[in-house]
């Protein structure tokens, strides 16, 4: 099982217009690729003494490499620009891609 973890900080003033957005549209439209079986959506509650915003986690499970690269081929462009486009100098966001240990 493969894990795309998305960590994204967003500012203060941005927070309640993105969370509303990554709930009702944008994770979605990931699930909606058929590229992931399930996601995780959490807030982050430890934090650092001079950090500012909120930091959330999105864990999307994939059942293959294949379909992983699938998604950053032909899908992940176009919704990460969306996210740009919407929210662009609010956020930092990273990436990792883990596998699942058993």
């Amino acid at each position: 099982m493969i894990i795309y973890n998305v960590t994204i900080n967003i500012e203060d003033d941005a927070h309640d217009a993105w969370l509303s957005w990554m709930k009702e549209t944008h994770i979605p439209d990931v699930m909606s690729t058929g590229m992931f079986l399930d996601f995780n959506f959490s807030k982050l509650l430890s934090r650092q003494d001079d950090e500012t915003g909120e930091t959330y986690v999105i864990q999307y499970l994939c059942e293959s490499m294949e379909k992983y690269d699938k998604y950053q081929s032909q899908f992940a462009p176009s919704l990460q620009a969306d996210t740009q486009k919407m929210f662009a100098g609010k956020f930092v966001a990273f990436r990792t891609l883990m596998e699942k240990v058993d």
